[in-house]
């Protein structure tokens, strides 16, 4: 049945009438999303600049050098023709802890890797927790800091040292990390070596796996009950590695761990190396 004028007047308005309450609550929620996304993006810039503040500082006052020295071979292969007789020839990298140690207290250590930006002193607390929400200087910062994980020891060192670091998309903290998982990174031989300094001795460490993986707990342990338990890990950590190299590993050496984000869902960038030379300050 055909509708009259009147009756078409009718249906109108009253789609007219729930229209503007739509909008309004469209608007609305459209609103509170933007107000979230741009302080979100504004905290974002600010941590990342504070960040970058603190690198310059550092970088202007702490001293830092390079030792050519040969140092104190550790595990050594018995065979001459590995890699191992090649990366021991790089220099030990020593930090002046007296600048470092009256910024903050809880500095242990120094750690430099090459072709990245990862250049930072290394804090230690007792949880894994309060310095990935808190910058060098202790202030509120979802950028976080490098870190060393509470379990370990530096001093005597632990057999596994882990350390920590968001995957910043700017490259600060450990964001420059997932340069060593790039063609480019891994064909160049020199790059794979990671030079920690501590108050008390220069490490110089030699990379023998990297590979990204989902998050968990086995590649992060810091100890283990015996030798067969720790060549367990080595074996597991070999096998998962994704760069050309074939390092040379085995339970009576002492290892490092470096962890950051690769993406939101949980995905891991990691890189482990094993000490190779060390020099007491």
């Amino acid at each position: 049945m055909k509708k009259t004028k009147k009756e078409t007047v009718m249906v109108k308005k009253k789609k007219l009438k729930f229209r503007p309450w739509v909008l309004i609550v469209f608007m609305c929620v459209f609103a509170i999303v933007l107000a979230f996304s741009l302080h979100g993006v504004y905290s974002w810039d600010k941590d990342n600049k504070n960040i970058e503040k603190l690198e310059k500082e550092i970088e202007v006052e702490v001293p830092t050098q390079e030792i050519e020295e040969q140092g104190e071979l550790v595990n050594p292969p018995e065979t001459k023709t590995g890699d191992y007789w090649y990366y021991i020839n790089v220099p030990f990298y020593e930090v002046d802890f007296n600048e470092l140690l009256a910024k903050n207290s809880d500095t242990v250590a120094f750690i430099h890797m090459e072709s990245t930006n990862i250049n930072y002193p290394v804090v230690q607390t007792t949880d894994n927790d309060y310095y990935l929400t808190h910058a060098f200087d202790k202030s509120n910062n979802d950028a976080g800091w490098v870190y060393l994980d509470y379990r370990d020891s530096l001093d005597p060192l632990s057999s596994n040292l882990v350390f920590y670091g968001h995957g910043r998309i700017n490259k600060t903290v450990f964001g420059s990390l997932k340069n060593a998982l790039t063609k480019s990174w891994q064909n160049n031989k020199d790059n794979y070596v990671i030079q920690v300094s501590t108050p008390k001795e220069n490490l110089v460490f030699q990379i023998f796996s990297i590979y990204t993986i989902e998050a968990e707990s086995y590649y992060i342990r810091t100890d283990f009950v015996n030798e067969e338990e720790k060549a367990t890990w080595i074996k597991t950590m070999k096998e998962r590695n994704t760069a050309p190299i074939d390092t040379e590993v085995n339970a009576n050496d002492t290892t490092i761990t470096l962890s950051t984000c690769e993406n939101n869902s949980g995905g891991r960038i990691v890189v482990h190396g094993k000490l190779i030379k060390r020099q007491a300050r």
